[in-house]
């Protein structure tokens, strides 16, 4: 692929009125006959345990609608990560074998760990296009390395290079769902609305989506569409309005040791699970609900009431898409996956969850206290909100562990979908057989009866490693085809073979404190016979030794073959590109000059101001009658520093963390013409997060110097961005508004330089571990 152009054969006249036979009509490019519509919906950090429709306690209808006309998939595994999971998903190749064996942020050179794609692995969205069908992508894309994220490209591993010929969403691992940061293909874009108007991200994505099909559906009806749907959502932050958590006041007040116990009966009653299931054992560092205080329980039932708020709110979305389909007349012919979570459920929001995530990505303690204090903003644009590690064990019911946790089903098992009425008779139906993310793409492709490509623009292809279901959508009883499948994640492993799974964890995930990694070899594996023991609970390592052995020699061959070698679980090396091995787009720069409409540049795209010495110099010409707006900022509400005219006077305001703000402001009004404003900070020292003095000039005279006790050590933002001439997100400083703040002179430049008193050295390996991971 693509499909070469045929030259015409035979006689050509001179003259085009004398050409006989007369040339072929071209037609244009469309796949066999009956080919479906192919839609992927793909939930965010929902483990299996979670939704309605495999027995959990937020209400998903939508969900429960396609699975009475479908096919329920109780055996279907991911990577147990967002960016892995989701690489192999769109390639239907295991994550390690298209470099994908973490995040981009923490690439190495190691070639199952790359973060690049290799061009010998197309993804479905190349292979359909080729084929000629319309392609898209809504949502959150996680695949692109960090590096090629800017502006300046390349744009081959953007999603419009993926072979997506629409996209419209984030790049990165979450983006806030008030005011996200956005791009339509490769250029950024605003919300088309603010929250006070009523916008929210997952509502956004759909009403996209659903006018970019009925636009192809009025214009090219005879030509089916592939749309990829991949919510922020139910990623943290959890912002969701009032109305949607409201139902379920009350109903998280007896605990994450009874929702469990009460999941795993109504999972027995819904037959996604075994009458003789057992509820896998309880992790001895986490702390059952009668070990905590009174405020402890109220504020995480809270935090978990907003989380299933926001869980049936982004299942609504998904409503709406299959009501348009049906509008439409194309939901019948349409094979809809319905992915209820790319790995298991999310344990980074610590042990008493948080309204403010960046808080505790940064290393930083949120008490209950405070958590407490902040309930009244639960889930709105002022809150940034994470529920607590023991409701992600919970939403995991009946398996063990979380997400990151590839060797148990934890961190694995996902509940699928599969809604095709044209080619699924059995609405309602069970499916037990073991399946994997791998396994949707050679799905894909049986369907819709095209081969699989052996090159790619010019480049020979290596084979898809998944195998089709298509066997089982006809037959409850169809021997299982996917017998023997590797997992690992951080040096947690697993395999399984012929229902029998061998695992070892390495790594526990909501530790951010030091953690004493044991060597690869000393890890202890454990043993499980899943035909009999379907969740894991019943370790038979000790009365099966030979079994044991026989397994984790398989281990062996299946990550010698797919990449996973060398295993890698190192923190801060890893996350320094000089050492791990990958591109950095700043490399030793030290000064960075940007200019105006320079916007969205992601974090890891400009200078890194943090916990060393920095200044930034603009220069600006001032409107007659004075000037005011946003000069330069970086990051929003929970976190970040900007640069602007405030009634005139030039402004500097640090936002530590949305907690405190730290104001400079020059006493007079500049006056109109050309100035050159700069601010000066000099770092305290000795740690990360410190604090230093900050210094105003204007033209090179002090205007005003001041104190900024606190210092963000680590990450301003997951997604908000630099931004010249406007803050085009949540504001850092209350004294603008948000959307209405562009500078109303011209900018003629900004440059920010660093200096060379850098202390990030200071911020500990585990915790940076955990700051990539959360932000995922």
């Amino acid at each position: 692929m693509p499909i070469p152009d045929s030259a015409p054969l035979g006689f050509t006249a001179q003259d085009i009125r004398n050409q006989a036979p007369a040339f072929d009509k071209r037609s244009p490019l469309r796949p066999p006959v009956n080919a479906p519509n192919v839609v992927i919906v793909l939930i965010d950090d929902m483990g299996f345990g979670g939704s309605s429709s495999f027995g959990g306690p937020c209400e998903m209808p939508a969900a429960e609608r396609l699975a009475s006309g479908g096919l329920k998939y109780t055996r279907f595994h991911t990577t147990a990560l967002c960016s892995p999971t989701r690489q192999a998903l769109l390639t239907g190749r295991n994550h390690h074998s298209v470099g994908m064996g973490a995040i981009t942020e923490m690439a190495t050179s190691a070639p199952g760990y790359t973060g690049i794609r290799p061009n010998s692995v197309a993804t479905i969205a190349q292979i359909l296009k080729y084929n000629g069908y319309n392609t898209a992508a809504f949502g959150k894309m996680h695949q692109t390395p960090t590096w090629e994220t800017s502006p300046s490209g390349p744009f081959d591993r953007w999603p419009v290079g993926d072979g997506f010929e629409k996209f419209y969403g984030f790049l990165g691992g979450e983006t806030n769902q008030w005011e996200p940061t956005l791009f339509d293909g490769t250029t950024p874009v605003r919300p088309p609305r603010t929250p006070e108007q009523g916008y929210h991200l997952s509502e956004d994505l759909v009403d996209q989506m659903i006018a970019w099909i009925r636009a192809q559906r009025s214009l090219t009806p005879d030509k089916p569409f592939f749309v990829y749907l991949s919510f922020g959502a139910t990623h943290a932050p959890h912002h969701v309005a009032p109305a949607w958590r409201e139902p379920y006041l009350g109903r998280f007040d007896g605990g994450w040791d009874a929702l469990r116990d009460r999941t795993l009966a109504r999972q027995k009653e819904l037959g996604v699970v075994p009458q003789e299931a057992e509820l896998s054992p309880w992790p001895s560092l986490a702390p059952h609900w009668d070990q905590l205080s009174d405020l402890q329980k109220r504020v995480a039932a809270a935090l978990m009431e907003n989380f299933a708020g926001f869980a049936t709110h982004t299942d609504h979305q998904v409503g709406r898409l299959v009501d348009a389909l049906a509008e439409m007349g194309a939901l019948d012919d349409t094979l809809l996956f319905y992915e209820l979570g790319d790995n298991g459920a999310s344990a980074e929001g610590g042990l008493d969850g948080t309204t403010n995530e960046l808080f505790t990505l940064n290393g930083l303690q949120d008490t209950v206290e405070s958590v407490a204090a902040e309930l009244d903003k639960l889930g709105g644009p002022e809150s940034y909100p994470h529920y607590p590690y023991g409701w992600a064990l919970a939403m995991d019911t009946p398996y063990q562990w979380t997400k990151q946790v590839a060797s148990h089903y934890g961190g694995t098992r996902n509940g699928l979908i599969v809604h095709w009425p044209a080619g699924i008779e059995e609405g309602g139906g069970i499916r037990h057989q073991w399946h994997h993310v791998i396994d949707v793409v050679p799905t894909i492709l049986e369907v819709a009866g095209l081969p699989e490509p052996y090159s790619v623009d010019g480049v020979a292809q290596r084979p898809i490693e998944g195998v089709s279901m298509r066997y089982s959508f006809a037959d409850a009883d169809a021997d299982e085809r996917h017998t023997t499948q590797y997992f690992e994640m951080f040096g947690n492993r697993g395999i399984y073979h012929l229902g029998w799974t061998a695992v070892t964890r390495h790594r526990i995930p909501w530790q951010t404190g030091a953690q004493q990694m044991p060597a690869f070899d000393e890890d202890v594996w454990e043993l499980y016979d899943t035909t009999t023991d379907w969740t894991q609970s019943r370790d038979l390592a000790a009365r099966e030794p030979e079994r044991l052995a026989r397994l984790k020699e398989q281990f062996l061959i299946e990550a010698a073959k797919y990449q996973v070698f060398p295993l890698d679980d190192r923190a801060a090396e890893r996350t320094n590109p000089d050492v791990a091995g990958r591109p950095d787009l700043l490399g030793d720069r030290t000064s960075m000059t940007l200019y105006d409409g320079m916007r969205q540049l992601l974090e890891n795209t400009v200078p890194n101001i943090k916990n060393k010495s920095h200044s930034i110099t603009a220069e600006i010409d001032v409107p007659d009658g004075g000037g005011h707006g946003v000069i330069v900022v970086q990051g929003g509400r929970f976190g970040g520093w900007a640069l602007y005219l405030h009634e005139g006077r030039l402004t500097y305001c640090y936002n530590y963390l949305g907690k405190e703000r730290y104001v400079l402001r020059a006493p007079e009004p500049l006056t109109a013409g050309r100035h050159v404003v700069r601010y000066e900070f000099s770092y305290d020292g000795g740690g990360v997060g410190l604090g230093g003095t900050g210094l105003l000039t204007v033209d090179d005279v002090k205007v005003i110097d001041g104190r900024i006790d606190k210092t963000v050590p680590h990450i301003f933002s997951a997604d908000e961005t630099l931004d010249v001439g406007v803050d085009t997100a949540s504001p850092v400083s209350e004294d603008y508004a948000e959307g209405d703040n562009a500078f109303t002179g011209a900018i003629g430049y900004v440059r920010i330089d660093i200096g060379q008193d850098d202390h990030s050295h200071l911020e500990s390996p585990e915790h940076r571990h955990h700051r990539l991971m959360a932000k995922q």
